[in-house]
């Protein structure tokens, strides 16, 4: 892997910025320092529209969707001043952790990322290529590593510089190593290449990551996730409903069922009542008719009776 020298005690100093805050090239001379002496902004247009796009992407997430438990400063374009006695370097977008920008932003104090100020290096550096005169991978990877900057991302979309499109240094005590690994541990955030839409153009785009490689959702995007997340919520709720109103209908078709249920019961009770009434009535009948013949029958044996008395008496009944 490519490597790049710093001093030891520079590459430390990020490492362990505690034990050796004070040996720090970048305090050295530091407390007189006339800042109306350097430029801070030269207003001159640099950048083309997909590197403004592509800042833009690299730093609005970070203040819309990254949490961490510590305060960050973050920002494209803005000059890093090492030392008073250097021209700044210009990073297309930077993460320092541990600082905040000052109340009185307007000052010129605040307005460049001075070393000297906020007592500290960035934790990490990005550019994005976008030509061969940029130095990104050689002038510009020194002076990153002599600054003490853990992380350098280079996201070279065109392959201007070479066929990988991205490449991610870490500081060691030798320098600048390449590394594969695009987690930033001591940082909590990862980058990774996202291929989609982002105002208005379809490319592949370098993005912030969690651990889980999802990338950090810009406003627009969490904006358009509550969006679909109130659609499905609603959707959701509406099936909800049709499924309430379904069961409700299911119910009622149950009652329904069951009031036909009782009412067929009901209607066969009824029916088996009157066939018992009829059946009641048919014996009674029978009975009645029994008793008629009965009566007939003793009718009969009396006349029979009557019959034989006469004729006992020598009298011939009546036919």
């Amino acid at each position: 892997m490519a490597s790049v020298s710093v001093p030891a005690k520079t590459a430390s100093a990020l490492i362990d910025p505690q034990e050796l805050i004070s040996d720090l090239p970048y305090l050295e001379g530091s407390a007189n320092v006339n800042l109306d002496d350097l430029v801070t902004e030269d207003d001159e247009p640099v950048d083309s529209i997909f590197s403004a796009k592509q800042q833009r992407l690299l730093i609005e997430p970070l203040y819309t969707s990254w949490h961490p438990e510590r305060p960050f400063l973050a920002d494209a374009n803005v000059g890093l001043f090492y030392t008073p006695r250097q021209p700044p370097i210009v990073p297309d977008a930077f993460i320092s952790l541990d600082v905040q920008v000052g109340k009185e932003w307007w000052e010129k104090r605040h307005r460049s990322y001075f070393f000297w100020e906020l007592k500290k290096p960035p934790e990490v550096t990005v550019e994005v290529v976008s030509n061969k005169e940029g130095g990104e991978d050689s002038s510009k990877l020194i002076d990153y590593a002599g600054m003490g900057i853990l992380y350098y991302v280079i996201f070279d979309p065109l392959q201007a510089l070479s066929q990988t499109l991205l490449r991610i240094y870490r500081l060691s005590e030798r320098g600048y190593r390449r590394t594969t690994e695009r987690w930033f541990p001591e940082v909590g955030i990862g980058v990774q290449l996202w291929e989609g839409v982002y105002e208005d153009l379809s490319l592949v785009w370098l993005r912030w990551c969690d651990q889980s490689g999802n990338v950090l959702p810009t406003g627009a995007e969490q904006a358009e996730r509550a969006r679909q997340e109130r659609q499905r919520a609603e959707q959701e709720r509406q099936r909800a409903e049709q499924e309430r109103q379904r069961a409700e209908q299911e119910r009622q078709r149950a009652e329904q069922e069951r009031q036909r249920a009782e009412q067929a019961e009901l209607a066969r009770e009824q029916e088996r009542q009157r066939a018992e009434q009829a059946e009641l009535a048919h014996e009674q009948e029978r009975q009645r008719a029994e008793q008629a013949e009965l009566a007939r029958e003793q009718e009969r044996q009396r006349a029979e009776q009557l019959a034989a008395q006469l004729r006992a008496l020598g009298i011939e009944p009546d036919v």
